[in-house]
């Protein structure tokens, strides 16, 4: 479904990864450890089409993931850091113009479903502008979504939610998994992993260090994993 074959990536004088090689099948969901600056993020914005590797390819279904292929787009929902979205809109304005951008159609009843989903619908009128952290994410996430992406990319999309934000995530997530969307997920939180994610990829200094199938194992069983993976790198 998506690989990442010899992936390196430079900035400047710095390697920020090392031949990455990663295989994911449709509809794993697979959770990428590591502490901070190993490349994590700097992955997943080159698995999206974000950024250009300065070695290596990503390839989707087989087919290696060009800057300007809609197609290949259409098949991605990325979720990172900044929500994208436009903080003088309401969410419905918001959504119905990713709408126009994906070509959706009978976008309505999809956005009201999604406004349901995410715990919006009270607030769907309201500028962006005037909602909290969790409420903004949870947006974010129907805009990832919206175009019923094959593959779902998120950043550390946990961060800085409170419970009821982190309970509405994970459900979106194991909706997603029921329907066999390969879910890819950057993050420190391990509690979270064990929740929704049925495999682990530690990276360490550029490269990967372990990847693990989560079957049957628990928060402690991966915490100590990543202390030793830590402690031997």
């Amino acid at each position: 479904m998506i690989e990442s074959k010899n992936v390196i990536k430079t900035i400047g004088e710095k390697i920020i990864l090392r031949n990455i090689n990663i295989q994911i099948d449709k509809g794993q969901t697979v959770a990428i450890l590591g502490p901070n600056g190993v490349g994590k993020s700097t992955w997943l914005k080159i698995a999206a089409g974000l950024m250009q590797p300065t070695e290596g390819q990503i390839l989707i279904n087989g087919d290696v993931l060009k800057k300007d292929q809609f197609e290949q787009k259409e098949m991605l929902g990325y979720l990172g850091h900044q929500s994208f979205l436009y903080d003088h809109l309401t969410p419905v304005e918001n959504l119905k113009f990713f709408a126009k951008l994906y070509h959706i159609k009978n976008a309505n009843d999809r956005i009201e479903a999604l406004l349901k989903e995410v715990g919006l619908s009270f607030f769907k009128n309201e500028p962006v502008q005037s909602f909290s952290r969790g409420m903004v994410q949870r947006l974010a996430i129907a805009r990832s979504i919206l175009h019923n992406p094959q593959i779902l990319l998120l950043d550390e999309p946990h961060t800085g939610l409170d419970q009821q934000a982190v309970d509405i995530l994970n459900k979106v997530i194991l909706r997603l998994k029921k329907a066999n969307v390969t879910v890819v997920m950057v993050t420190h939180d391990f509690s979270q992993v064990i929740n929704t994610c049925d495999r682990v990829i530690i990276l360490m200094k550029g490269r990967v260090g372990s990847d693990i199938n989560l079957n049957g194992r628990d928060v402690e069983w991966l915490h100590n994993h990543y202390e030793r993976q830590s402690m031997s790198k």
